[in-house]
């Protein structure tokens, strides 16, 4: 990153490869010819092992909250027993979206900055009723929260074994180790622009056997969001409607390049720059909002001091390139939010932190200048092998996997090889 550059740090859309940005510069071509059914072949088998499914996977044009909708139209109907599991704004909306197509939802309210309980699941769906689906969210973005969705997904079939398991995997999944086959996870939604390195634009659905069966008696409307008509059109390496052709060429190039540095070391990547910012904001004095315990791998929030206003703290980042994101919802003015997913390395994280020192120093905060940036730094190492054991300790508590020992593990994330 060149400092003419800005150094994007929001959940999404995340900053592209170099690479990556070119290919959405060709020229189109025909996307019923073989061109593309060779890139969408390419793009869906890449796809399979980061979800942890051998099911068939389609693309669809639209961003994840359209993905979202259709997993809930082509497994529901109207009328279904539908528990929400709410730990944030987007849980929220997952909710919504299955109440605004007739379902009969009941809503599991998770104080914000903490996960679902399992056991408050399971009694929740043991309290009454013939449940049909459960709606969970994996990584919430407003709260830099991570569900524990095996455990959550072992309760489900505890308590409510017939009931369809629909995930929200957009910020996710990717980025950190995740098995829907193993879990038991009916449908899962994931979307281009956030660990996947691609332009907004295509959202990807996974949906196992029992979805499938599921589709066949949903009465739920649906045209442009058909998944089977997706999977019929996929056979024959084509999309039933226009596809984003930019955006595809895209996802080609970047599951190659994720493909290239493997899924241990983007998944350790992402530990590290996870505890790094942390770290460091912690280390300026910050409250991070989240639950330790189940603090997302791909976004850390932050609370804002009462004498830091958001908009002149916003405004100080931005004069020096650096963007990030405000609260959402209740929490508008009272957090802000990191995004570390996608391309981002070590670097990028450590630049970051440095700008929010400075600016910190600014607006006349008390600041130890360095302190962030010896934090963050000392922990990212920490966590791919390269510090204290405890470091690398904790970031295995967060879902990281193992520590990185080549040199091309450690130049992928960002650090000297």
């Amino acid at each position: 990153m060149n400092r003419f550059e800005t150094n994007l740090r929001i959940p999404g859309p995340t900053s592209l490869p170099s690479a990556v940005r070119e290919a959405g510069a060709r020229q189109m071509i025909n996307h019923r010819g073989p061109e593309f059914a060779g890139m969408l072949e390419r793009i869906t088998s890449g796809l399979k092992p980061f979800f942890g499914t051998a099911n068939d996977i389609q693309l669809l044009r639209c961003a994840g909250t359209g993905g979202l909708e259709a997993a809930i139209v082509n497994t529901l109907s109207p009328g279904d027993k539908v528990l929400g599991v709410s730990i944030g704004a987007f849980g929220d909306r997952f909710a919504k979206i299955a109440k605004a197509y007739g379902a009969d939802v009941t809503k599991i309210y998770v104080e914000w900055g903490h996960a679902a309980a399992p056991d408050a699941v399971r009694d929740a769906l043991r309290a009454g009723g013939t449940w049909k689906a459960v709606l969970l969210t994996h990584n919430e973005t407003s709260t830099g929260v991570m569900n524990p969705i095996r455990e959550l997904a072992a309760a489900i079939h505890d308590a409510a074994p017939d009931a369809l398991i629909l995930v929200d995997g957009v910020s996710g999944v990717g980025a950190v180790p995740f098995e829907q086959d193993a879990w038991g996870l009916d449908a899962v939604v994931s979307g281009s622009q956030k660990s996947w390195m691609s332009a907004p634009g295509i959202a990807f659905t996974s949906l196992s056997d029992r979805a499938w069966t599921a589709y066949e008696s949903a009465g739920m409307p649906r045209f442009y969001l058909d998944i089977g008509k997706h999977r019929e059109s996929a056979k024959a390496g084509q999309t039933p409607w226009t596809p984003a052709v930019a955006v595809v060429f895209q996802l080609d190039v970047a599951l190659g390049l994720m493909g290239d540095e493997g899924r241990d070391a983007i998944f350790t990547r992402h530990a590290a720059c996870a505890a790094a910012t942390r770290a460091g904001l912690a280390a300026m004095g910050f409250d991070l909002f989240a639950d330790p315990v189940h603090a997302s791998q791909t976004v850390t929030c932050a609370v804002l001091p009462d004498d830091l206003p958001w908009k002149a703290f916003n405004t100080e980042l931005k004069k020096r390139k650096l963007v990030i994101a405000g609260g959402q919802g209740d929490l508008t003015g009272k957090v802000f939010r990191i995004g570390h997913l996608g391309t981002v390395t070590l670097d990028e994280v450590l630049a970051c932190l440095a700008v929010i020192e400075e600016s910190l120093l600014v607006l006349g905060r008390p600041d130890q200048p360095g302190a962030g940036i010896a934090a963050a730094q000392k922990a990212g190492l920490a966590a791919l092998g390269l510090g204290a054991a405890t470091g690398a300790s904790a970031a295995s508590a967060n879902g990281a996997s193992s520590a990185p020992t080549s040199s091309g593990e450690r130049a992928a994330a960002g650090v000297g090889a």
